[in-house]
């Protein structure tokens, strides 16, 4: 039994798509999440911006005396996660490792699976190499969607605009069996991706694989919680953005936000 908070960050409103999974199958855990909004967004930064921003992010929740940090962000899982692993002696979880995970136990060989990122995560090609790794037997079409995050920052996810944009992405992605998607942001478009995608493609909500990997972690390293309150506190770099107010509408309640300041 372990009762401290997990503790989880994304550059932006994103990764509040793990925290709702989390709150969902962990309703016992307590959470802190760190929404980095200052230097929102990671997609379009260099390798090294992005190490050394989630490495303070890191050291933010340590001092928050997190008993394991989940990354939940696509570009800082794809370029800062190996580097900071090795950094640090706290547990730290991306959303690769949990979605492969689940892949490996439903991919059928010779499948093709989508994946949609920022420009700074297809580039890096981790979701490509790490998935070929375990699955050398399936086609990966990888594209970059750099619009969604900024988007989804906005709260534009079902507007007209959102509308067209993801017509335009999901063209190239007619003939596949799963598609990933590699931000956090993007399950905000998932009924637009719907529309647009045969019924029978499997859409992946990074957030969900996160959230059972999680479960069967703690569970076997016997460090789950049993706090009675569901509870969770959310710390901002920058409080003047749209946050509180996509926020509430994606975790449907009211919202209190305290600053961060590193």
């Amino acid at each position: 039994m372990d009762k401290r908070p997990i503790g989880m960050f994304d550059s932006g409103i994103g990764g509040l798509t793990v925290l709702k999974e989390v709150k969902r199958v962990l309703p016992n855990e307590e959470i802190i999440y760190l929404g980095d909004t200052k230097r929102f967004p990671y997609g379009s930064k260099s390798k090294e911006a992005i190490i050394e921003t989630s490495r303070n992010c890191i050291k933010y929740l340590i001092e928050k005396n997190a008993k394991l940090i989940v990354i939940a962000c696509g570009t800082a899982t794809s370029q800062s996660l190996d580097i900071l692993k090795k950094e640090f002696d706290i547990p730290i979880i991306g959303i690769i490792e949990p979605t492969i995970y689940y892949l490996q136990k439903n991919v059928k060989s010779k499948e093709t699976i989508g994946v949609i990122a920022t420009q700074g995560t297809i580039r890096s090609n981790a979701w490509k190499e790490k998935i070929l790794e375990k699955l050398p037997n399936v086609e990966v079409k990888s594209e970059e969607t750099p619009l969604l995050a900024t988007m989804a920052e906005q709260g534009w996810t079902s507007n007209k605009v959102a509308k067209y944009t993801i017509k335009e992405y999901m063209k190239c992605f007619k003939k596949i069996n799963r598609l990933i998607l590699g931000c956090t942001h993007y399950p905000l478009f998932e009924l637009l991706i719907r529309k647009e995608l045969n019924k029978k493609v499997d859409i992946i909500n990074t957030g969900e694989k996160v959230a059972s990997y999680l479960k069967e972690y703690l569970q076997n390293e016997k460090k789950e919680s049993n706090n009675e309150e569901k509870s969770f506190k959310i710390y901002l770099t920058d409080k003047e953005t749209n946050f509180a107010n996509v926020a509430q509408k994606l975790l449907e309640q009211e919202v209190n936000i305290e600053e961060a300041n590193f």
